[in-house]
């Protein structure tokens, strides 16, 4: 299975996969026994990797209640019910995408959007955004034209993404793209490498900035990017 060396800091896919140890403080699951170690778990939803309140003005806690706690919930809920008593239970989250894709849309469709929200949560922080530094920075001057140019496309494409999808930065080979997609789809089914996603949902920013996405996107890229993720996954 593709690992992310650091979706959840040091662990190797561990929400998006839902492969947890009980009691980690990534996965908001009771402590395990003492006599326990590892199990393994149906779909979960994994905390945010901030306080709720942290992105404000930017991104309000209401908007987080909603977005994380009904929205994203939701789709770890369907998954839960669609993949019960069947061969797909006890699969990793990625295991039951790939599986599902051009199968089974109903578990697709909720199965991706669990994936996608898991690794949104991560590409944003508390006084992110701007240029980055690192391999990032130079993969983006070497493939995409430097800073400006990403940020100008990955911009327009965000907010030319008509109706609900994503936004991604991603690895296709040894060559770094920006990738639109809809609904729930997702680069990993097209055999790239997510690094960065913006969600184009109107749930990620209605109640913050209206109909206004292109206010989100400008927030996005200018304060919110977790780079430090993005080049944890290139490492």
């Amino acid at each position: 299975m593709k690992t992310y060396c650091a979706l959840f800091g040091a662990v190797s896919l561990a929400v998006a996969s839902h492969a947890f140890m009980v009691g980690s403080p990534l996965t908001g699951v009771s402590k395990a026994p003492a006599s326990s170690s590892t199990v393994r778990m149906a779909v979960a939803l994994p905390p945010l990797p901030f306080e709720d309140t942290a992105l404000e003005p930017l991104i309000s806690k209401r908007t987080l209640d909603i977005h994380h706690g009904k929205h994203h919930a939701k789709y770890v809920t369907v998954t839960n019910e669609m993949i019960k008593g069947t061969d797909l239970e006890n699969a990793s989250l990625e295991e039951i995408v790939k599986a599902a894709k051009g199968k089974n849309q109903g578990l697709f469709n909720n199965a991706a959007q669990v994936w996608n929200h898991n690794f949104y949560w991560n590409c944003i922080k508390a006084n992110g955004g701007g240029k980055p530094t690192g391999k990032v920075a130079a993969l983006i001057d070497r493939d995409l034209g430097g800073f400006e140019a990403f940020r100008k496309q990955f911009a327009a494409d965000s907010n030319g993404n008509f109706g609900s999808g994503w936004t991604w930065l991603a690895m296709d080979g040894d060559k770094l793209k920006i990738v639109k997609t809809s609904n729930a789809d997702l680069p990993l089914t097209q055999g790239m490498t997510p690094l960065l996603v913006i969600d184009v949902w109107e749930h990620a920013y209605y109640l913050d900035v209206q109909n206004v996405r292109a206010q989100y996107v400008d927030n996005f890229l200018d304060k919110l990017v977790n780079w430090d993720f993005v080049n944890a996954n290139l490492a």
